[in-house]
């Protein structure tokens, strides 16, 4: 059930931003978007830095590396909003968006290395089960993910994990698939500012 909350309440000052982005897009604002401009001195400011800093601070994982891991997450949550947008971004990151459809379709047959391979495995784990254990963390070790790679790895899996139960509840729309690549365009210039 979507909520409308996404559409009312705004100050003048973010609905003429809203009329700006459509403007010069020439595609309405995701509903992601909306979210954080919705109460951001509860929400928005905070999602935004800590998604910010998960998603585009500095890590051994690429821009590519964790747009793909907050798609894997999505998959698993069912978030199709988020699933088309990270996927998108994904895409356009590597280059190469037969590979991040690889991995959506089949983690064990992808053409990745072993330690993203491991990493996606587990924060399937965390995701599905809500759980995880020192095995899991061994695994992924010796599958040759430093230990940053792992902590960079949970703060995505976190990000994405708040996002995704958010758009399930608020009913995100979803775009045309003209309106995901400019979302992966402007994300991949700007990140989640």
């Amino acid at each position: 059930m979507r909520l409308d909350i996404l559409d009312h309440g705004y100050s003048p000052k973010t609905k003429l931003l809203f009329a700006l982005i459509r403007l010069i897009s020439r595609h309405p604002v995701p509903d992601a978007a909306k979210l954080v401009f919705y109460r951001p001195d509860f929400y928005g400011a905070r999602a935004k830095a800590f998604t910010h800093e998960a998603m585009r601070g500095p890590s051994d994982w690429s821009v590519g590396d964790r747009e793909l891991m907050a798609a894997f997450v999505s998959q698993v949550n069912e978030t199709a909003f988020c699933v088309r947008a990270h996927t998108a971004t994904a895409s356009r990151a590597y280059q190469d968006g037969p590979r991040v459809a690889a991995v959506l379709a089949d983690l064990e047959s992808a053409p990745i290395e072993e330690p993203l391979r491991a990493t996606l495995r587990m924060l399937g784990k965390l995701t599905r089960e809500g759980t995880i254990g020192a095995e899991d963390m061994r695994e992924v070790l010796a599958a040759g993910a430093s230990p940053r790679q792992i902590e960079d790895a949970l703060a995505v899996c976190a990000a994405f994990n708040v996002t995704d139960r958010l758009a399930d509840a608020f009913g995100f729309a979803l775009l045309t698939p003209e309106g995901f690549e400019a979302g992966a365009d402007h994300l991949l210039r700007r990140g989640y500012r």
